[in-house]
């Protein structure tokens, strides 16, 4: 007797033939977490380097030893220290473009409460903390013998100095001030790296307090119309 292959067995024939395939596609899910997983661990590493030894002093193999991970495996994500360097670098600006970006946002339509919220954003612990200002510092050091770091900082810079030039024009009008906007965006810029190089340097009566504090009455000073 011929033996009838029922409609179940026939689904069950087709599960088991796709199992493979799906076994396939988790395989290449997790090796690509794996990548992403590896890759910020070994930039984690990068920054903690740059902050304790300084740009001249990092090597792949003290990124390696900081992660925990094989110098091998370092060298085959980033090839290079330069590329490294520069994955490093990027990270660290995405990272707070999407912090000032969140704060302009959540600040809502109000201009003055926009500008403040951009301040504070600036001294966020998240943001500025020892670790990652050293590592600014160390990367600022370079950028002037090295036109990758140049391109990447001229162009994320531009579009953020732009946003304080729109709002000290918006503040301008509405308060009746006598400033020209590029002008006090440029010195509200410059109080503010001044502020992170005061924290960066350790300066001891420098602290993330006393700096927002610095950059509370710098506001009160230039738009008092706005901030009490």
């Amino acid at each position: 007797m011929l033996e009838t292959v029922t409609p179940m067995k026939t689904v069950e024939s087709r599960d088991n033939a796709s199992e493979p395939a799906r076994k396939a596609d988790a395989e290449n899910r997790g090796r690509k977490a794996s990548k992403e997983v590896r890759q910020l661990q070994l930039i984690e590493a990068t920054i903690d380097s740059l902050a304790k030894r300084g740009y001249a002093e990092t090597t792949m193999a003290d990124v390696a030893d900081g992660a925990g991970l094989s110098r091998g495996i370092v060298n085959f994500h980033f090839e290079s220290k330069e590329k490294l360097l520069v994955a490093t670098l990027q990270y660290m600006y995405d990272e707070y473009s999407a912090h000032w970006r969140a704060a302009l946002q959540k600040a809502g339509d109000d201009p003055a409460r926009q500008l403040q919220a951009l301040v504070w954003a600036d001294f966020d612990r998240s943001i500025c903390n020892k670790r990652k200002l050293a590592a600014w510092c160390a990367f600022w050091g370079e950028a002037k013998s090295r036109p990758t770091y140049q391109a990447l900082s001229s162009s994320r810079d531009a579009y953020y100095q732009q946003v304080f030039v729109d709002l000290c024009a918006t503040l301008k009008q509405s308060g009746g001030y006598a400033y020209e906007p590029q002008v006090m965006a440029l010195a509200l810029s410059a109080m503010l790296e001044g502020l992170w190089l005061r924290l960066m340097m350790g300066t001891e009566d420098t602290t993330r307090e006393t700096a927002l504090q610095a950059a509370n009455a710098f506001l009160a000073a230039a738009f008092p119309k706005h901030y009490g």
